[in-house]
């Protein structure tokens, strides 16, 4: 009979579990002769076809479609930030003013700047991956409680950091639970949100990194980030801007509250 864990050992060695599945599998192979053998049958089939196998790259004419696709869609985010954003200033600097029209070119190069994707991050890169991994069935949470008392002492025994958890139910926003999660070499908290069909992940961890973008879109998928005390906040999700940021400015006001004055 074939081990009840087999699929699992397979996510497994793809990369598509959390932290604490990855200890479980490898605790489990260590004892389990099956599904050590189905390890390496795997990690020779992977080697054999990254040494026999051509892969060919994309064409430069999808590549170049693809890069419109993207810049199109970090405009139409940009422009939607931009036109909800607050003022952050009465009057421009002296400087600023002097330079006339090449200071207001640059100006809007730092606006675009500030909102727009960045390029390679690895950080930005693993949120996306934390966050496609938990859409997979029974991988979203290990923690299931709409209970703020529930879910926030789970993570003292199973992540690095305590995150803010409060269920805004009564906004939209429900709690579902939290799991553990593992990149920037942490053990991370993951609280997970509902709104409508949108599920969106708040991922914290200890944010002694590179700084972050305040808002970003990555393979499709909208981030806001923020920093806390000494942790630093990104949410994730394919729901909309005006979402995203409602969920965040509720979990910013309530971090604020909860912090020693």
């Amino acid at each position: 009979m074939q081990c009840a864990e087999t699929l699992r050992v397979q996510a497994y060695f793809d990369g598509e579990v959390d932290a604490v599945s990855a200890l479980e599998v490898e605790r489990h192979a260590e004892h389990c002769a099956e599904c050590r053998s189905l390890l390496e049958h795997l990690a020779d089939m992977r080697a054999r076809m990254r040494r026999e196998l051509e892969f060919p790259s994309a064409p430069p004419q999808l590549r170049a479609s693809l890069d419109r696709v993207l810049d199109e869609e970090t405009r139409t985010a940009t422009r939607e930030l931009t036109a909800r954003a607050p003022p952050r200033w009465r009057a421009p600097p002296r400087w600023l003013t002097a330079l006339g029209g090449a200071g207001a070119a640059l100006a809007a190069t730092l606006a675009l700047f500030l909102v727009a994707p960045w390029g390679a991050n690895p950080v930005l890169d693993a949120l996306v991956s934390a966050h496609v991994r938990s859409l997979m069935p029974q991988h979203l949470t290990d923690v299931v409680s709409t209970d703020r008392h529930t879910v926030k002492p789970w993570f003292a025994g199973h992540a690095d950091v305590s995150p803010v958890v409060t269920d805004f139910a009564d906004q939209g926003y429900r709690l579902l639970g939290g799991r553990a999660d593992y990149f920037d070499h942490q053990r991370v908290a993951a609280v997970v949100y509902q709104h409508g069909p949108h599920l969106i992940n708040v991922f914290a961890w200890v944010g002694a990194g590179p700084s972050l973008p305040q808002y970003t879109t990555r393979s499709g998928y909208h981030i806001a980030c923020w920093k806390l005390g000494n942790l630093q906040y990104c949410a994730i999700s394919d729901t909309g801007w005006d979402e995203l940021q409602g969920l965040t400015r509720l979990l910013r006001a309530a971090g604020a509250e909860d912090m020693p004055h």
